[in-house]
């Protein structure tokens, strides 16, 4: 590793603080680097608030040293006026004469704009510097503007024999084949992405709340698939005060439900719910969406290849006979333990960006 992708991963790693917290944003990580010394660090901060550069620049204490640094960041600097002013505007203005760049911008507002803007200010710029591993941090953004819709994960956990959950239950309630560490771990991977996605037989079934309670983050907005309108209104999702979807088959609703934050989306018979779905969710900006049952849900994404990434627990645990795990066909990246369960990571290789 030579020095630029030194700093580069440094940025990386800067990146993840704002990971969750920037949408619709992207988080990116960004360090100033004045004769081989670390001058200062930044990371993109909550929505509307200032970009990884801005933060970076500002945590300089001694501003004209600026002239003679170099600028470190995992993304392009933006080049529109958005919440916040350019940020190659702040570059140039504070004379920085180098800047290197790990991936360039995919929306069409930036996508090599602000690096031409540099240039032609007179900054040295270099470009590509880790640019696979910067391209899958910023993997969720990538996948929003370059295929018009949010970044998809699924996730699920299954028997030794590889079952959902048992055909019959003796109570309404989740059946809990992972351990607690790893539905910990979920409940840190809610907090981390803009929306969350069940079906109606999950609702149903286990009641969930869809919320990050095991982890101090932000709850994602929730959208259910209930095409028959069959989910009981006493359910969760209706009562709790998070922005929810209920997706529907076209019919009145007459019903009334407390959650103020509810929205009907009610699709056409002739209409792809899933394809409507990401066309709304584009819509509304949302980059991120993790996608966690029943087990007709997570296939019919599968076989609708709607997905990049799936996250599977294998448990210790034998059911015999139940509702049977979905099949994906992807290319197994990552294993590990999380106490008795197996962690698996498969990726979608047509969708995802490479990693290294």
């Amino acid at each position: 590793m030579n020095i630029h992708e030194f700093y580069i991963n440094r940025c990386i790693q800067l990146a993840k603080n704002g990971l969750g917290n920037t949408y619709p944003n992207p988080f990116v990580g960004c360090i100033i680097v004045h004769d081989d010394k670390v001058i200062g660090e930044g990371y993109t901060s909550p929505a509307g608030g200032n970009h990884a550069e801005v933060n970076a620049i500002e945590s300089v204490s001694d501003k004209s040293l600026l002239k003679e640094s170099t600028l470190y960041v995992s993304l392009e600097p933006c080049s529109h006026f958005g919440k916040t002013p350019p940020c190659s505007d702040l570059i140039i203005r504070y004379g920085i004469p180098r800047v290197v760049i790990g991936s360039t911008d995919s929306n069409e507002l930036v996508s090599g704009k602000g690096i031409a803007r540099l240039r032609a200010a007179g900054c040295e710029v270099m470009t590509g510097i880790l640019e696979n591993v910067c391209d899958w941090s910023h993997r969720r953004f990538f996948t929003f503007h370059r295929k018009r819709r949010p970044y998809v994960i699924l996730k699920w956990a299954q028997s030794q024999d590889g079952f959902l959950a048992p055909l019959i239950r003796e109570e309404k309630k989740p059946v809990w084949l992972s351990s607690p560490a790893s539905r910990q771990l979920v409940h840190k991977w809610r907090s981390e992405e803009q929306a969350i996605l069940v079906g109606a037989q999950t609702v149903i079934d286990d009641d969930p709340g869809l919320t990050t309670r095991d982890w101090n983050g932000s709850n994602p907005m929730r959208v259910i698939i209930d095409p028959n309108a069959r989910i009981p209104l006493s359910s969760k999702i209706f009562h709790d005060q998070v922005k929810t979807i209920w997706v529907v088959r076209e019919q009145e609703m007459n019903q009334r439900i407390a959650n103020h934050e509810l929205s009907v989306l009610k699709v056409p018979g002739d209409k792809d719910i899933l394809e409507t779905i990401m066309d709304l969710l584009y819509q509304e900006s949302i980059q991120s969406l993790i996608v966690e049952g029943g087990s007709k849900t997570l296939q019919r994404f599968s076989d609708q290849n709607l997905w990049d990434e799936a996250r599977i627990f294998r448990s210790e645990t034998i059911i015999k006979d139940g509702v049977k795990a979905p099949v994906i066909h992807g290319e197994l990246k990552e294993e590990k333990h999380y106490d008795r369960d197996l962690y698996q990571l498969y990726l979608n290789k047509n969708n995802t960006p490479p990693v290294i």
